[in-house]
């Protein structure tokens, strides 16, 4: 299958400073493709070249086959949404979404018809003909997506556009973009350093670190299957297990991992590399408690944090590391509690550095 976009090669430098190392990305028709990582990862330095804002040291940007390297902005076919709305505070809603599509010498009716439709799509008709500072935030941010879908453009880039939203509007937006993707079929590529947003809308997430892609993978193979120590320690929570392979094997003849004053059996198919130390990956929810000394390893409650919907209990482990463990609220676990640590082998990934 040809990509709708595919970056190729593209890298930014500004002096000594590399902003992005030479990188490949392909992006598929129709795909919600989100580009993850911390600041200054480069995530953004990427946005702004496939948009035609930022013009890349290297490298080439094509969108349906066609090198759109240094074609100007306004003529890549493609749409883009803000974090800061860039509303026109002295137009209506109605002109604000209408202005696009004036610019590009549209007919009265066609704009009619196009402001209308997306008006109708962010379910804000009603509010045509207010201004930006009459609308909440989450409603001049619908305003901003609807200003872009209303030429229907058939790549739309999205820099953070919910970064400016409390929490509850936020994941409320996070609906109604997933809605508005699918209502649209366009491809769509947006940015966040928020792991959770990316979670929630992405088909695909591309984790970015120090200016270079860590990992591209659907949501559940960077939480499942983390490449790296990186992404297993950005995407989600974490607990990470130093320790040193055994040099026997378990009852099954699977491999062992000594670590947290335990022995941890691993996945038969674990790849297993010659190193000194390794990195076992187990996310908080993989683990129940046993009775000590009937689990893999041991340790103390250091602490009972309620999540409402779950617990979270601190452990500090027989080795002096700390463990976090998720369980359900029927269990009343006590801080001062010694007690053991269980779980399936194939919920847990063995990383290399």
């Amino acid at each position: 299958m040809s990509s709708k976009l595919e970056a190729i090669g593209i890298a930014k430098r500004y002096g000594d400073s590399v902003a992005l190392e030479p990188t490949d990305l392909a992006v598929q028709a129709g795909e919600f493709l989100t580009l993850l990582g911390p600041s200054g990862s480069g995530k953004t330095t990427m946005l702004q070249m496939i948009s035609g804002l930022v013009a890349p040291s290297e490298g080439r940007i094509e969108i349906d086959g066609r090198d759109v390297t240094y074609v100007e902005p306004g003529k890549r076919g493609i749409g883009m949404v803000f974090q800061s709305y860039a509303l026109f505070p002295h137009m209506s809603v109605w002109d604000n979404v209408a202005y696009g599509l004036r610019m590009r010498r549209k007919s009265r009716d066609e704009v009619r018809a196009a402001v209308d439709d997306a008006l109708a799509m962010v379910r804000m008709t009603e509010y045509a003909k207010r201004f930006p500072k009459e609308l909440s935030g989450g409603q001049q941010q619908r305003i901003a997506l609807a200003r872009c879908f209303a030429y229907r453009p058939s790549v739309i880039l999205l820099d953070e556009p919910l970064g400016a939203l409390d929490k509850k509007l936020r994941e409320h937006m996070q609906s109604e973009i997933r809605r508005l993707h699918k209502e649209l079929g366009a491809t769509f590529v947006y940015v966040t350093h928020d792991q959770d947003e990316a979670l929630t809308l992405s088909d695909r997430i591309c984790l970015m670190n120090q200016a270079r892609i860590e990992q591209v993978g659907t949501p559940a193979d960077l939480y499942d299957r983390p490449a790296t120590r990186f992404a297993a320690g950005f995407i989600g929570h974490s607990n990470l297990l130093e320790g040193s392979l055994d040099d026997t094997r378990g009852a099954s003849g699977e491999p062992i991992l000594l670590a947290a004053g335990g022995r941890i059996p691993l996945p038969m198919s674990a790849p297993i590399m010659p190193a000194a130390r390794h990195t076992l990956l187990v996310r908080p929810e993989a683990p129940r408690l046993v009775e000590p000394a009937s689990g893999f390893v041991d340790g103390t409650i250091a602490d009972v944090v309620f999540f409402g919907s779950d617990t979270r209990i601190q452990l500090s482990m027989n080795d002096g590391s700390q463990l976090t463990v998720r369980c359900e609220r029927s269990l009343s676990p006590r801080i001062g509690d010694k007690v053991g640590l269980v779980w399936d082998p194939y919920r847990t990934t063995l990383l290399h550095a």
